[in-house]
Parts: C-alpha cells; structure tokens; sequence
C-alpha cells in the first residue's frame, strides 16, 4: 500500500480506477445513499451509479462491487449511513477488494481513507487494517489535499 496525498479525481481523470466508500441502504425510490464524500461526488459524475448500486446491493449485499464503464469500485465502511464506519466490515472490504483487483486484472487503485471523513474514525485506527490486506503497491490511498501534484 502506498499513501499520497491529492485529488482522487484527477488520478481518474488519468484512466485510473478509483474505489468509493458507501455503506449498504437502499432507498424507497430504488437506489442506493451516496449522500456525502466521495460517494455524492461519484454519484454526481455517474448518475446511474445510484441506481446500479442498489440492484447488486439488494441481490448480492453489502459488498464491493466492480463498475468498468465507470472505472470505480465501491468499498463499503458501513452498514448504514447514519452509523460509524466499521473496522470489521472495512477489513473484508479490503479482502474483497484484494481479490476483485486479481479477477479483473486491475493493475493500481486509488482509494481515500476509508471511514475516516464521514465514518468518524481515526486513520490511526485504520491505517493497520488497511496495511495488513492491501500489501501490494497497486493500493494508493489518497489523503486529500486540493491542488497537489502527483506523485504516481
């Protein structure tokens, strides 16, 4: 795992992938909360993300889904939006994570911290899950810092 900081948008705007932090709640009108963070700012870019998500959450889970036409994997830190993140279900979304990069031939992606900004954790509770499963370099996670450059 290798940590920078930065925009995670502009290493997508690179023709990288990028994983987004979401929790597992489908709304009444058939798609899923992606009401703040990275989230909002996917579903912003992709308005049919919402939509997508909810279908495989409601038929699969609460797990990490993969979405080539968009270049962005979900990686769940909660069950619901309204909790905390959780440090069980952030350490099987890097499993999950780790084997779907394998499966689909994902060379490198970039992920913000999870559960750090609106999951109300610490990094410093974090950071050990995450370096624990994600051993491997293609794992970037993006401390984000407005207009910095690249470092990868």
């Amino acid at each position: 795992m290798i940590e920078i900081k930065g925009d995670i948008w502009s290493f997508w705007q690179s023709r990288q992938w990028v994983a987004i932090t979401t929790n597992g709640i489908v709304k009444k009108d058939g798609t899923a909360v992606m009401g703040k963070g990275i989230a909002l700012q996917a579903a912003q870019r992709f308005p049919d993300l919402p939509k997508q998500l909810a279908l495989k959450i409601k038929s699969m889970g609460n797990c990490v889904f993969i979405f080539p036409e968009y270049r962005v994997a979900t990686f769940p830190t909660k069950t619901d939006w309204k909790n905390n993140s959780d440090l069980l279900l952030i350490g099987d979304s890097c499993r999950q994570l780790r084997q779907l990069l394998f499966i689909h031939s994902i060379e490198k992606i970039f992920l913000p911290r999870p559960g750090c900004e609106n999951g109300g954790l610490l990094w410093k509770d974090v950071k050990p899950v995450l370096e624990s499963i994600l051993i491997e370099d293609r794992f970037v996670v993006v401390e984000y810092v407005a207009n910095v450059e690249r470092k990868c």
